[in-house]
């Protein structure tokens, strides 16, 4: 009773801190205002991305959501350092890392979220999804369902909005038109770790590691498999990170560590996802990904943070490797 209690508070407090290890691990998600990664000076090199996850890709959705226990970023500190100075249902207190992939890629920040765009008038919806893409992540989602249901948008839900969306987009621009789009676009994940965070509160409605982890890459395998059968070739997938590294977790620990419980449960649904998207390569044509590390670079900038500052803020795109599923 005492860990899932402890799991439990520490989950609530990475919704607030997450964006802290998301900057670590990630050229500074709260960099805002400086980053070395300028839009105008990199070609666009896909023509719109689209992203599903939780706390650290969401950029509003949630703020949409009704319910008490809907985790909200919409409130002081979150924002002071993005570019309005306000918060914009971003975990952090600047950009989040779906922005600085965007940037990355040519864009000026992250897709707008999805329930921003007034889903029941298609036309805005579409204009975003053509001209840049859509963010359909949610903070405290997860690949499950059960994961903190009626809290978040699952993963499963993300990819019914993006089903939708692509409905307005195929009446307005024709279906061969949209599929070359989709089969050039880019469909960002960042996903997992509040499925960690359930199971270690007793809250998943599991029992055992095995059978978590197998629900989880089922899960997992179903909702790219749905996208790609809906057009979708380019992936860019995040792994799991360091869940008890995150900063405010190492200072209730008592020693400024990490401790290993959640993070072996980390490691362990990571090691999962490796043969999963090898699986899904060979069974669907044409389908390419990019697996970024986020677990081991985050890990390596604790470890070596002089290394980390010497080269940022260029160093996390290795590892991410966008070229190899832009070309």
């Amino acid at each position: 009773m005492a860990r899932q209690l402890a799991a439990k508070a520490i989950r609530r407090l990475l919704l607030v801190s997450i964006h802290v290890l998301g900057a670590v691990a990630f050229a500074g998600a709260g960099a805002g205002r400086r980053s070395a990664v300028r839009p105008s000076e990199i070609t666009q090199q896909v023509p719109a991305v689209f992203v599903f996850g939780d706390s650290t890709m969401d950029v509003g959705n949630n703020n949409y959501l009704s319910g008490e226990n809907v985790p909200r970023a919409n409130k002081p500190y979150y924002g002071v350092d993005y570019p309005t100075s306000r918060p914009t249902g971003r975990f952090s207190n600047g950009y989040n890392v779906a922005d600085f992939i965007a940037k990355a890629l040519g864009f000026n920040e992250s897709p707008p979220a999805y329930l921003s765009l007034a889903p029941e008038r298609s036309n805005s919806l579409v204009v975003a999804a053509v001209s840049r893409g859509v963010s359909y992540a949610s903070a405290g989602a997860g690949i499950l369902d059960s994961t903190y249901a009626g809290e978040n948008i699952p993963l499963s839900k993300q990819v019914r909005y993006f089903e939708s969306t692509m409905a307005h987009v195929e009446a307005s621009n024709g279906s061969r038109a949209t599929s070359k789009f989709l089969s050039r676009s880019l469909f960002l994940f960042g996903i997992g770790s509040n499925d960690l965070f359930a199971y270690a509160e007793g809250q998943s409605g599991i029992n055992d590691v095995a059978t978590l982890y197998a629900s989880l890459i089922s899960n997992y395998s179903a909702a790219i498999t749905d996208l790609y059968k809906g057009g979708a070739r380019k992936f860019a997938i995040i792994n799991v990170g360091p869940l008890r590294c995150v900063p405010v977790v190492r200072l209730l620990s008592g020693t400024g560590g990490c401790d290993d419980d959640l993070n072996q449960l980390a490691i362990g649904l990571d090691d999962a996802i490796k043969p999963m998207l090898t699986g899904l390569t060979s069974r669907l044509h044409g389908l390419v990904y990019s697996l970024g590390n986020f677990y081991d670079q985050a890990m390596d900038n604790f470890a070596h943070p002089k290394a980390f500052a010497d080269t940022h803020p260029r160093y996390p795109w290795y590892q991410i490797n966008i070229p190899s599923i832009t070309s």
